[in-house]
């Protein structure tokens, strides 16, 4: 199993390093202005420093990530993961990421500075989970 890859779950942000490469617009739900739409989670743009530690299971013991959200949507610059995340207005994440046959999932709550949560991974023939914390490493 790569244990990066379940461990990387948790980053919600779980999860290197998230770096400020360009995100794409965001998009408005439907029926909502462009100008609300976005701005209860624009208060959690920006990077993040998310630690992501393995509690039961046989993964790596820690790692920790460099993430980004931009518009509550949650990006990391790897090609080897594929990540799907976001927070919404009331601080809510959830991130999927897999890698290969692997795929974690990590749900919590953010608040401005900081959030704290969960993950679970498997791949075909482990599982892992464990607990994660982030911290706004910006001025935003």
């Amino acid at each position: 199993m790569v244990k990066r890859s379940v461990i990387l779950a948790a980053a919600l942000f779980a999860a290197s390093s998230w770096t400020a490469s360009a995100a794409p617009p965001a998009r408005a739900a439907p029926g909502a202005s462009g100008a609300s739409g976005a701005s209860g989670v624009t208060q959690f743009d920006g990077t993040w420093s998310v630690s992501i530690v393995t509690d039961a299971g046989e993964c790596d013991r820690g790692y920790r990530y460099a993430l980004r959200i931009a518009s509550g949507k949650i990006y990391y610059d790897n090609p080897s993961f594929d990540i799907s995340g976001q927070v919404n207005p009331g601080g809510q994440v959830r991130v999927v990421v897999k890698a290969g046959s692997q795929v974690a999932v990590g749900t919590g709550r953010m608040s401005r500075d900081y959030g704290t949560g969960t993950w679970s991974g498997q791949s075909p023939t482990s599982r892992c989970s464990g607990h994660w914390d982030a911290e706004r490493r910006d001025g935003n």
